[in-house]
């Protein structure tokens, strides 16, 4: 078997993939997608203009930089890397992991520059988000608490019947 074909059947989705839903909406996975390819942009401008200087410090944290784009477009637009030959096998391991790994790996990629990645560190906060799940509607929250201001009421009345 050839390392393409192994390649397409890594990126193939499988049953793992297909029933790992993870509870976000279409427009939600693509507003991830578009502000990483956003944040993967400013990466590399920035860790190109951080490049441009004498100071060592500032080149390295430039290269960073560049690598964080460089992992953002590959994770999260791989068409941007398609001359890359393990391209399809990393996006497809990416897309396996949940809202809030991608979240946590984005976050730590960006915490030493992390103003040159904001938008990076912002793609990382939104998968975060998307861990957390949906919002409650508002009446299983009344039936919350009415239940609590129940529980409440027979607590106090409990506490004052022996007394």
């Amino acid at each position: 078997m050839s390392a393409q074909d192994e390649q397409f059947q890594a990126a193939a989705p499988g049953p793992a993939a297909a029933s790992a839903d993870d509870g976000m909406t279409w427009w939600y996975r693509w507003l991830c997608r578009m502000a990483g390819l956003l944040g993967g942009v400013s990466c590399a401008f920035a860790g190109l203009w951080n490049c441009v200087t004498i100071n060592p410090l500032n080149i390295a944290a430039g290269v960073w930089m560049m690598l964080n784009a460089f992992v953002l477009f590959l994770c999260e637009a791989p068409f941007c890397c398609q001359f890359v030959e393990f391209a399809n096998a990393a996006a497809a391991r990416a897309d396996r992991l949940r809202p809030w790994q991608k979240a946590a790996f984005y976050c730590g990629l960006t915490l030493t520059t992390l103003f040159g990645n904001a938008i990076a560190f912002a793609t990382g906060v939104l998968y975060g988000l998307s861990a957390l799940g949906k919002k409650g509607d508002a009446i299983s929250y009344a039936r919350i608490q009415q239940q609590k201001q129940a529980d409440e009421e027979k607590l106090a009345g409990a506490l004052e019947g022996p007394a």
